[in-house]
């Protein structure tokens, strides 16, 4: 029964949108309407152009019956234009813009605008139609990077220069970030207003001459900076300069150390002179494949001494530093007011030979309507385009033809929240997961492993496939931790070789290659390949301290 009952109300649902169109298409003051019911072949020219190889395709908008224009493939530009039957004047009386768009895959960088292009007296044709055409008006959203916004541009030639001037609507709206039908509104009005809704709601409002809503404004500014002066030689701009008559006070000593030997501090009792902080591993033997000759002497791991752990401290006993009382650094002389002082230097201002005035912007006509976009995402669907001199033929289209969808559309999208998927579910424990594994990397003790901690989880963030993974890495970091916090650590030396006749004689050039050898490890190629710097230097064999490795 729900089955028929959803049928009846889908089927209601068409012809009233059919009569709905009849009568508003029926109206004087629609000027143009496209919904997309019937193909744009035949009746749109895709632009010929070798640059736009987006494949423009007639399609339904998911969950729906209704048609739209759409964006098929990723990483394109398209170019589509349609010619009006007449050029509608933007001059005379209210003009409202209107389309609808839908995001279906979500937009990460791209444009779903639209162009409102001049007569093509203007130097353009439908089979070439590109990013160069001449428009009146750009309207539509637009986000990639920082750019978040929907934008509204005219453009408007200046009747001194003869020059066309791209103004842009300062602060505009924001684009939607659902995947939900949307529908965007400019209104043109003859007191020189401009409203612009989305999905029916006023965003932003403006007006066509004031300074603050354009950029840059539609009437230039009277004045402007003489290009051609320039700064005197003898302009001081240096509201402050050094004390000339200042001296430096005889007790100021630049040389002195900014810290000093801290000569009331007495070392620590039972500070252990005679032990070293580390000492050879007792459990430590020597490798049974260990080849004196290839590998040099073997000697035993070093390992924090025990004796140092109980201890204040081990080794040779400096006093601490600490600040030197009598630093005061380099002198410089006080600052003080520049009598010679005349402020920021300006160029002077002369009259603007593009200045003029107007009551009211003199626009130019719309002949056709373009859209021409670069996109990163596919499934953007483009749907009611419509020009009318009505606000109330506009508000019913919004009615009848883009409300219902939405309704819809947010109804689904409600209930796809209130039931999570499987998916969304994992997602969540993986959420709670990665939460308590950053609060793992605060603790104390893991304070040296923190980095690589995080490393770990962000990896995971980045790959959820791999969270099982990174959870046992972690573990034994944890583990690892623990055992070094419980029984101290042991750490590999570096073995001094005492260097033969041509090692002295080649100087730091060798020791540095030793150095290098040592840090690469007893693997495979770099084993051979450090041997032959060896022999190649006369220097000693590089010593290891664990097994070989076998290629």
């Amino acid at each position: 029964m729900a089955g028929i009952r959803s049928g009846v109300v889908s089927v209601l649902f068409v012809l009233f949108a059919c009569f709905s169109i009849q009568q508003l298409s029926a109206s004087d003051d629609t000027v143009f309407y496209d919904s997309f019911d019937e193909s744009f072949e035949g009746r749109w020219t895709v632009s010929g152009k070798d640059e736009y190889q987006g494949v423009w395709k007639h399609s339904k908008s998911e969950g729906h019956e209704d048609f739209g224009l759409l964006v098929s493939e990723k990483a394109k530009k398209y170019a589509i234009v349609k010619e009006l039957d007449e050029p509608v004047s933007l001059k005379d009386g209210t003009v409202v813009l209107q389309f609808e768009t839908r995001l279906q895959n979500g937009l990460e960088c791209g444009g779903a605008y639209l162009k409102y292009l001049r007569p093509q007296e203007a130097g353009w044709e439908p089979k070439i139609f590109d990013n160069e055409s001449p428009y009146s008006i750009m309207f539509g959203p637009d986000k990639c990077g920082l750019t978040n916004k929907v934008h509204f541009i005219f453009k408007h030639k200046n009747p001194k220069s003869g020059e066309y001037v791209e103004h842009h609507l300062t602060t505009p709206p924001s684009v939607p970030t659902d995947k939900l039908s949307h529908v965007y509104t400019a209104i043109i009005k003859p007191d020189n207003e401009l409203i612009i809704l989305v999905d029916g709601e006023e965003k932003k409002k403006a007006n066509f001459l004031s300074t603050d809503d354009f950029m840059p404004p539609l009437i230039p500014a009277k004045t402007i900076p003489d290009p051609e002066d320039k700064k005197p030689e003898d302009w001081d701009e240096r509201a402050k300069i050094p004390d000339p008559n200042a001296v430096k006070p005889d007790d100021w000593d630049e040389d002195a150390p900014m810290e000093i030997e801290d000569e009331e501090a007495e070392k620590p009792e039972g500070w252990l002179d005679d032990e070293p902080e580390e000492v050879d591993d007792p459990e430590a033997t020597k490798p049974e494949d260990w080849d004196d000759e290839e590998d040099g002497e073997w000697e035993a791991p070093k390992i924090d001494n025990p004796k140092c752990v109980t201890a204040p401290g081990c080794g040779e006993w400096k006093r601490p530093m600490k600040r030197n009382p009598a630093y005061k650094g380099k002198w410089h002389a006080p600052l003080i007011d520049n009598p010679s002082y005349k402020g920021i230097w300006k160029p002077q201002e002369i009259p603007n030979p593009s200045y003029f005035e107007l009551e009211k912007p003199n626009f130019e006509p719309i002949a056709a309507v373009g859209i021409e976009i670069w996109t990163m995402q596919d499934g953007i669907l483009f749907d009611n385009i419509l020009i009318t001199k009505d606000e109330k033929v506009a508000q019913s289209y919004r009615e009848t033809q883009w409300k219902p969808k939405f309704e819809v559309e947010k109804e689904k999208e409600k209930a796809e929240e209130d039931v999570p998927s499987s998916e969304g579910l994992l997602a969540n424990v993986q959420k709670k997961i990665f939460e308590i594994l950053y609060k793992v990397a605060d603790v104390p003790f893991l304070a040296a492993y923190k980095s690589k901690i995080i490393d770990l989880i962000e990896k995971a963030e980045e790959q959820p496939n791999i969270t099982l993974g990174v959870i046992g890495s972690i573990a034994v970091i944890i583990l690892t931790a623990l055992f070094m916090f419980l029984f101290g650590g042991k750490k590999p030396t570096k073995v001094e070789k005492k260097p033969t006749v041509a090692t002295e004689a080649s100087g730091s050039g060798v020791e540095k290659k030793e150095e290098e050898s040592e840090k690469e490890g007893s693997s495979g190629e770099k084993e051979g390949s450090s041997g032959e710097n060896e022999k190649e230097t006369g220097a000693a064999p590089r010593r290891r301290t664990g097994p070989r490795r076998e290629n």
